[in-house]
């Protein structure tokens, strides 16, 4: 059951939850994290295939073994990336056997470990949100999820533009001091 208020639980709540068998944290955890997997899978194996079973195979795992990742050596988003990349460089190695996989390069169009940050920052962020009055938490996921601008919200909501300015500067001030920054 999610946090009363909050309607999103944290990765070590979702993982207490798997250790008692909770399958709704499982699905949970598989929305949160299954695209970052499998992006990492297939940028190792670049086939669709193998990575879907990478991805089915670290969620096996996580479901078998929740206890595996403590919190103690970073971020579940960066775990699972971690996770990911061996298992799927474990699959390469089965594959191509007679090539050296220690030389084989993968290009990535971005730094995963960046990555796994940005999608725990940004999970961080929208539970905060929660706790937001409404009209403010609609202007910043304008501003920020859909990218509209001052003015593009201003003629959306219909509300001034010195309001909408007003609310996202004190709904940031706000976000940063709860995020620590």
């Amino acid at each position: 059951m999610p946090a009363e208020g909050t309607g999103v639980r944290s990765d070590l709540s979702l993982l207490l939850a798997i250790r008692k068998r909770d399958q709704g944290a499982m699905t949970e955890l598989f929305d949160k994290y299954g695209s970052l997997v499998y992006s990492v899978a297939f940028r190792v194996l670049r086939d669709e295939s193998q990575a879907q079973d990478v991805v089915q195979d670290v969620f096996f795992q996580t479901w078998q073994s929740a206890r595996d990742w403590s919190g103690e050596q970073g971020s579940l988003a960066a775990w699972f990336a971690v996770v990911a990349r061996n298992r799927a460089i474990d699959l390469l190695r089965r594959r191509r056997y007679t090539d050296n996989v220690d030389e084989v390069i993968l290009a990535s169009p971005c730094n995963v470990e960046s990555e796994a940050e940005r999608i725990e920052l940004v999970a961080r962020v929208r539970t905060e949100l929660q706790s937001f009055p409404p009209e403010q938490q609609k202007l910043l996921e304008l501003a920020f999820f859909e990218g509209l601008t001052h003015a593009e919200i201003a003629e959306r909501t219909g509300d001034p533009l010195g309001t909408i300015k007003t609310r996202i500067r004190l709904g940031l001030n706000r976000l940063r001091k709860a995020l620590g920054r």
